[in-house]
């Protein structure tokens, strides 16, 4: 969650870490801090509450010279987001600070150790404790800083991802990770290091690029190649991989914010996510599509003999696990089981040898989603990835998967990850149903054939922007919005309620229509909204009946339906048409009006839409 940026080399450092720190703001904080060791040999640490542009105010008319510096933006754990609370932590001599994501969950007793040691406290956070507990362990065993860092953290129980500099050792950075994710960019001649949370605020530098593992610690110093080691001391396995991100998706690209981006990318983006993956099929006549998953032909023994997939994730990826639950049970005949991954990991789930579990995450860094992976690889399942971020610690600790292949998203509300994760379950759902026998070459041919046309028909949806925005700006009165889908389209309700709740700070709440009447309708009357999503498939009319019921509670009802539908038209006070589509393809559709109407409903409020209060992209603490 909070964001952490290293440097070491040739240049100024402070360029590189503001620069890294703006690249981080999607993932949600409410302070940052910098620490630089100045040309003068002076450890200068700066630190506010608020927005990076504030830390910058503070720090621009101070000294921030030096070739060596941490960074680090806070989403508040242990502590009120204050200055005092901000990172970087220095220890009681001053000669160590240290920059920290994650939880030390044995901090209060390590505090009071230390407290009897005679250390002292300037913040209420757990990572203070952790930067005096390294310099206790320096002045008792006289250990060089790796090694003081390494005995350190054999007493720290929690999550952790590390930056700690020495201002005696202005030669060298030192970095270590514990379920969450750190990556050492590195140039060729080893005259310079970067250290970050994920490899946005470091490509414009270096393609170059090893993800630490869980337990490892990294050297860095210039001159010198990486020194990656376990925190046992052995040397450990380093794995340099050349990342390709595509810069231009981390700019705003002409848009006032990167979710609207990010909602108008997602036409393009779901091309690049089937492209090499919905072919041409090489071994028939004419134009027959085939869908191509490389994870389910080298793994098809294991994905055909399972008689149950467990679908874990959180959040937005959950609704699209509960979409994929309806694709796989269609198209595969398994059943399939969604849980949240929070859950699942508290839970004793009975899980089988033979059973599958995806594991669904944006980011591939979800603190639970890793959880529930293990527990699941602890009891011999098979675990099938699907992610976007490539490199990510979940891509690394599954047995195979699919990356989603969207591009970075920014904005904290997901939007194009959504669309990219169920277009990959449609196309898993194909593949293995194909590889079974169990799905019927006429629904295959079909879906396949309309799944490419999708991203046209989101341009077409697309057009309708403004008479959203001009909708939108009609509900910021609202106080309480109720959603309501059924079939497929039902977690697109969950979905799009939680996108009105997320940047609007409406309470919104998604329901199956038919359950309406088990209790969400006593809620109902002039002043709610209620959205329809009633496009034209088989539970279209029980839909059009739960409309009725609203209309006699004098509900303020918008309706998403299909193209040319005047009976639900006539009916409403607002419409958004969308293209026809089937059925099992109607979420991709459904979903962008009302991704569409929470970024406006937000807009019109005066919020910040990209970092919504109290939310952070990647979730990588409990």
């Amino acid at each position: 969650m909070c964001g952490i940026v290293g440097y070491i080399g040739t240049r100024q450092a402070y360029p590189i870490l503001m620069d890294g720190l703006h690249r981080l703001e999607y993932r949600g904080y409410d302070s940052a801090g910098c620490a630089l060791l100045s040309d003068n040999n002076e450890l200068n640490i700066y630190k506010a509450k608020g927005k990076v542009a504030d830390l910058e105010l503070l720090a621009d008319k101070q000294d921030n010279s030096g070739t060596l510096g941490i960074a680090h933006t806070r989403w508040a754990t242990h502590g009120v987001p204050n200055e005092a609370n901000a990172h970087p932590h220095a220890s009681q001599s001053g000669n160590l600070t240290l920059v920290h994501n994650g939880i030390i969950e044995n901090y209060v007793v390590l505090r009071t150790q230390l407290e009897a040691k005679g250390f002292t406290f300037k913040s209420e956070t757990d990572t203070e404790v952790l930067v005096q507990l390294i310099e206790y362990t320096m002045n008792v065993t006289g250990a060089d800083l790796p090694t003081s860092v390494r005995q350190a953290l054999s007493k720290v129980i929690g999550a952790y991802a590390i930056c700690v500099i020495d201002r005696r050792h202005p030669e060298q950075l030192v970095a270590a990770r514990k379920s969450s994710p750190l990556v050492v960019g590195v140039v060729p001649d080893h005259t310079e290091f970067f250290i970050a949370s994920d490899a946005s605020p470091i490509a414009q530098y270096t393609k170059t690029m090893v993800y630490l593992n869980d337990e490892e610690m990294a050297v860095c110093q210039c001159g010198h190649q990486l020194s990656v080691t376990k925190l046992t001391g052995e040397e450990a396995d380093m794995e340099v991989k050349e990342v390709n991100l595509d810069l231009s998706m981390l700019d705003k690209g002409g848009f006032p914010h990167f979710m609207l981006k990010e909602i108008f990318d997602q036409p393009a983006v779901l091309r690049d996510c089937m492209r090499g993956r919905v072919i041409n099929n090489p071994y028939s006549d004419g134009d027959q599509l085939s869908v191509v998953l490389s994870a389910v032909t080298d793994h098809r023994k294991e994905l055909l003999k399972t008689r149950r997939i467990i679908i874990v994730s959180c959040g937005t990826s959950w609704h699209a696990g509960l979409i994929g639950k309806q694709l796989i049970e269609r198209f595969c005949r398994i059943p399939v089981e969604v849980a949240y991954a929070s859950e699942f990991r508290y839970n004793d789930p009975v899980i089988e040898s033979d059973d599958v579990v995806i594991a669904i995450s944006q980011s591939g860094e979800t603190a639970d989603t890793l959880a529930a992976i293990e527990q699941a690889k602890n009891h011999g399942a098979f675990v099938f990835g699907i992610v976007n971020a490539v490199g990510s610690s979940i891509a690394r600790n599954t047995d195979t998967g699919v990356y989603i292949h969207v591009g970075p998203e920014i904005g904290v509300a997901s939007t194009k990850a959504f669309t990219g994760q169920v277009t990959v379950l449609t196309m898993l759902s194909l593949a293995l149903g194909m590889a079974k026998g169990v799905i019927s070459q006429k629904d295959y041919d079909e879906t396949l054939e309309e799944l490419i046309h999708i991203p046209e028909k989101i341009e077409r949806i697309l057009k309708q922007n403004d008479k959203i925005k001009q909708m939108a700006a009609r509900f910021t009165y609202a106080h309480n919005f109720l959603y309501l889908g059924r079939g497929y389209n039902y977690p697109v309700a969950l979905e799009g309620a939680l996108k009105l709740k997320e940047i609007s700070y409406i309470h919104a709440e998604g329901y199956p229509a038919a359950e309406m009447k088990h209790g969400p309708i006593a809620l109902v009357d002039s002043e709610m909204p209620v959205i329809f999503i009633a496009t034209h498939h088989v539970l279209y009319q029980k839909i059009v009946s739960n409309i009725q019921e609203v209309i006699s509670r004098h509900g303020h009802i918008i309706a998403v339906v299909t193209e040319g539908d005047e009976e639900v038209a006539k009916m409403v006070d607002e419409v958004i048409e969308i293209p026809s589509t089937l059925e099992c393809l109607d979420p991709v559709l459904t979903v962008i009006p009302l991704q569409l109407l929470s970024y406006h409903v937000a807009v019109a409020k005066g919020l910040d839409v990209d970092q919504p209060r109290n939310l952070a992209k990647s979730v990588t603490v409990e």
